[in-house]
Formats: structure tokens, sequence, C-alpha cells
């Protein structure tokens, strides 16, 4: 039997309420990442990434499925953040049809002067209204739609799309 082509009230203002929350909060978070590192949201989370890498170096595929952005797209930024010197892009020595990104110290010290900003307007938008126990179901139930939507294959492996469409 297939559900009905429909929300239910409750689903409906679980949705908007969803959709409202993450406009505001990641709205705020380009400000402050603009503002204070000169970085798009998508540049911030190849740092981010990058920073927690080992070795601070990821192939350019997988930044791009981490991030849930085409690889066309994570090529750009990455090409941008090199441009600025906050990233190397190479050849990967495994595999020369793979680039590797490394993050430089330069990337490093921006991430530095963003994070504790970041920190703040994630707490103060999301966190400060929560209790302990909120922040455990928004985690858990959070990470299980992550993993439902990840079960497919991840944006970066579909088809491009061609001009004409």
């Amino acid at each position: 039997m297939s559900r009905p082509l429909q929300l239910s009230p409750l689903e409906l203002s679980a949705y908007f309420a969803f959709t409202e929350v993450s406009s505001l909060l990641r709205h705020e978070v380009e400000k402050q990442l603009r503002d204070v590192g000169k970085l798009s949201y998508v540049q911030f989370q190849l740092l981010a990434r990058l920073g927690d890498a080992p070795g601070g170096s990821q192939r350019m595929t997988d930044l791009a499925d981490g991030v849930v952005y085409s690889r066309s797209g994570v090529t750009y930024q990455a090409q941008v953040l090199e441009e600025r010197g906050l990233v190397t892009r190479a050849p990967s020595p495994e595999d020369e049809r793979s680039t590797i990104v490394t993050i430089t110290d330069a990337g490093r010290d921006v991430l530095a002067k963003v994070f504790p900003g970041h920190i703040g307007v994630v707490r103060s938008m999301l966190f400060d209204s929560l209790d302990a126990g909120d922040v455990e179901v928004l985690e858990r139930v959070m990470g299980r739609v992550s993993g439902h939507l990840r079960a497919g294959p991840p944006r970066s492996a579909g088809a491009r799309r061609r001009k004409s469409e």
C-alpha cells in the first residue's frame, strides 16, 4: 500500500519548521563566514573537511560527496581557494585521474579565524534554545534522515545535466 500524496498537519508543520530553521541558520552562518573569512559556505565546508582529514588532504570526489556538491562545483570552489593560497591541488600519486586537495597553513589560519564566530552563531541560534535531551533527539532524528538520504548514490556520482536540459 502506498502512502497518501499529502502531508499530515503534523508533518507539514515539522517540514515548515525545519526549512525555516535551516534557512535562518544558514543565512547567519554564511554572513559570519563572509564577514570574517571571506568564505562561502561551501568553501568553509571544504576547508573544514580538509582540516579534519588525515594529512589535511582528500580526493576531490570525496570532498564533493562529503559536502553534497557537484564535482564541477567543488572543482571551481577548490580553484578559488587555491588562488587565495588556502589549498593546493595535485594529481593523486595512486591514480593520476584523481585530484588531491590539501589545506595549506594559510587555510588553517583562516579556519582558526572563522571557527570561534562560527561556533558562536551555531550555539546562539540553534543550541541555546535546546536542553541536552533536545540535542540528543535532534542528533538522532537528523542522523536517521541523513542516513536515509545518503543511502542512494552521492550527488557527485549523478549524471551530469546537459546545457540543453
